[in-house]
């Protein structure tokens, strides 16, 4: 008689392990954090034009048609247009970061979030080191440029120059990227921005009419480009 061995199977030991997360939830807290930081970009044009604007329009003696934005940096309520810059300059400085991960191992990522982050930083110097009273604003000036100018203002104009530039630049790079991406919308959109700055630089610098105009309209222009693609890349994420 021929006997069978039972063998009882042996259940393998269970070893803790640590739950797998969703794949949904891979790389969230990155995502939340490149949200965040492409909204700081989005938000500093619509507020530097707000600020700024609303200043031009109330203070007394101020003319947009002959002074400068930078201006509203003196008199007794200069912190406000102070505070703007500083507060716009960190904004797109911090933006840079999240224009660099959202665009990563695309034309013009290297590039792009670089000048928008020297962008910011010449914001930030331009706020630090304000330009002198002319032309009769803050109320009580005397009409005219001085005929000396302060080593603080020479300090704005540039950081003014590395902003004007950089933001230029920034456009012109972005303009690229939507071109090789076949996003042609955005790549007018950049363009237009990039040139409406250089222009009305350019006319202000030759002494123009209007230059101051054609300048803030130009600075307003190319900031918008850039709140604009930080705000699209924002719904990407």
């Amino acid at each position: 008689m021929t006997t069978l061995d039972h063998h009882t199977p042996t259940t393998p030991a269970l070893t803790p392990t640590t739950p797998a997360l969703p794949p949904t939830a891979a790389g969230t807290p990155a995502r939340s954090t490149t949200r965040r930081l492409l909204t700081a970009a989005a938000v500093a044009s619509p507020l530097w034009a707000v600020v700024a604007l609303t200043q031009a329009a109330t203070r007394e003696g101020f003319d947009i048609t002959r002074h400068p934005l930078s201006a509203l940096s003196n008199g007794s309520l200069g912190w406000l247009q102070i505070t703007n810059f500083l507060a716009v300059g960190a904004l797109l400085t911090l933006g840079a970061t999240g224009l660099r991960r959202a665009l990563h191992g695309t034309p013009g990522s290297t590039w792009a979030p670089r000048l928008v982050r020297v962008s910011g930083i010449g914001m930030i110097a331009a706020g630090v080191f304000v330009m002198d009273p002319a032309d009769g604003f803050p109320a009580g000036t005397p009409y005219g440029m001085p005929t000396a100018l302060t080593w603080h203002s020479y300090a704005h104009f540039a950081a003014g120059a590395v902003t004007f530039l950089s933001m230029i630049a920034a456009c012109y790079v972005l303009a690229r990227h939507f071109s090789r991406t076949a996003n042609r919308g955005y790549a007018v959109l950049a363009r237009i921005g990039g040139t409406a700055l250089l222009l009305g630089n350019g006319w202000s610098m030759s002494g123009g009419k209007a230059g101051t105009l054609t300048l803030a309209v130009g600075v307003m222009a190319a900031m918008f480009t850039i709140s604009l693609v930080a705000g699209h890349y924002r719904r990407g994420h």
